[in-house]
Parts: C-alpha cells; structure tokens; sequence
C-alpha cells in the first residue's frame, strides 16, 4: 500500500475514534511516548522494534497534525523546503547545521 494510501487510512482510524476532535497536548504526548519506545528499540538494537517504533511516531504525528488542520504531506513540504538547502557538517555522527557550529 501507498503512503498517501495509509495516511488516509491513518486519519479514518483517527476519526473512527474521535482523536481528530481531541486535545493535541495530550496527542503531542503520545508523540513522546512513541519516540521513547524507538530510543530504547535502539538501545536493544531490536530492528522490529524500531520499525514498529517509527510507524507509531508517524502515526501520532499524522494525528497532531490532522487535529491542526493540517496533513502530514504539508509539514512535511514545509520541513523539506527548510533544510533543502541547508548546509553543514557531520560531528560525532550527527548533522549540525552551519549555522549551529562553533566558531574557533
């Protein structure tokens, strides 16, 4: 199945339980405990986990964005068009933005 295909899916389900209508602090919440679940699916290296892990982030967060009006396809176009061009560099494994480094 398609993205666009399980997003919709996604915003179904949300509205077959009335989460669209409910209070996107308490979602933004779920957001949290989701992305704990993957932090500790990579601590255990557990790949089924971690996929399992992801899928629940997005899902919660198709669901913020769906109680704002918004979709997901939007927050992300808008997230693309800020880092599209963004410059920067790796240090200790993680991407810092130009902007962002220390200036010796």
């Amino acid at each position: 199945m398609n993205l666009e295909k399980l997003v919709e899916r996604v915003e179904q389900w949300s509205i077959d339980k009335g989460l669209d209508k409910a209070e996107s602090s308490k979602q933004y919440l779920k957001v949290g405990e989701e992305s704990g679940e993957v932090a500790a699916a990579l601590a255990r290296n557990d790949k089924d986990a971690l996929r399992d892990g992801i899928g629940d982030v997005v899902v919660t967060l198709i669901i913020l964005a769906q109680q704002n009006g918004m979709t997901l396809e939007e927050c992300l176009q808008q997230a693309y068009d800020e880092i599209k061009g963004r410059t920067g560099q790796m240090v200790d494994g993680v991407f810092v933005k130009s902007e962002d480094l220390i200036k010796n």
